[in-house]
């Protein structure tokens, strides 16, 4: 007898597809040499945010296959959260609190950066993320990534959801669009 609901082992292949191509993009060495991101354990995870969110907004928009997939993608994230937590050391006990700090801390930001890229406000894109990624309140310092982040908007508006269900996912390039906001 299983205790715990066993996933679909294509659908565990599809999630770990998308995740990895999340984490690949978000740790892309230009995002940090060159477009300010903060290379530290706060920086990494609200960098990788954005790009959870930015899917996941797509994932959304889809309907009810994609709300289910985005579901189960976020639930992978904070799955690899908490292994990342204990993996650096963090307590059993004090996890469930992380954890709960780092779920806020997704939702206000997924919160923000959807309002602002519904209402096509750059400005305030670039400065949210200013202020939660790069720690500063230059929205100017932020516009390569506030354009990085609308490019990326529209590439992942343009997939369907045929190729997300197929663990298919990319990004703009980094360069270009850092090339392009300058």
């Amino acid at each position: 007898m299983f205790l715990f609901k066993k996933r679909d082992s294509g659908r565990a292949m599809t999630i770990k597809r998308l995740y990895g191509a999340i984490v690949a993009q978000a740790r892309e060495p230009i995002f940090y040499r060159e477009m300010g991101v903060p290379d530290t354990v706060e920086g990494r995870f609200d960098f990788l945010v954005l790009h959870m969110h930015l899917v996941n907004e797509r994932l959304v928009a889809t309907g009810e296959a994609g709300i289910a997939l985005g579901q189960e993608l976020l639930d992978h994230f904070f799955e690899d959260m908490d292994a990342s937590l204990r993996e650096i050391g963090i307590g059993d006990l004090k996890v469930p609190k992380e954890m709960r700090t780092l779920a806020q801390a997704y939702l206000g930001r997924s919160a923000l950066y959807g309002q602002t890229i519904a209402k096509g406000d750059n400005a305030a894109l670039g400065a949210a993320i200013a202020r939660n990624i790069l720690g500063k309140e230059d929205a100017a310092s932020a516009a390569p990534l506030a354009s990085y982040a609308i490019e990326t908007t529209h590439a992942l508006n343009k997939r369907s959801l045929e190729q997300f269900l197929a663990g298919e996912l990319e990004f703009p390039a980094p360069k270009e669009v850092a090339a392009n906001a300058e």
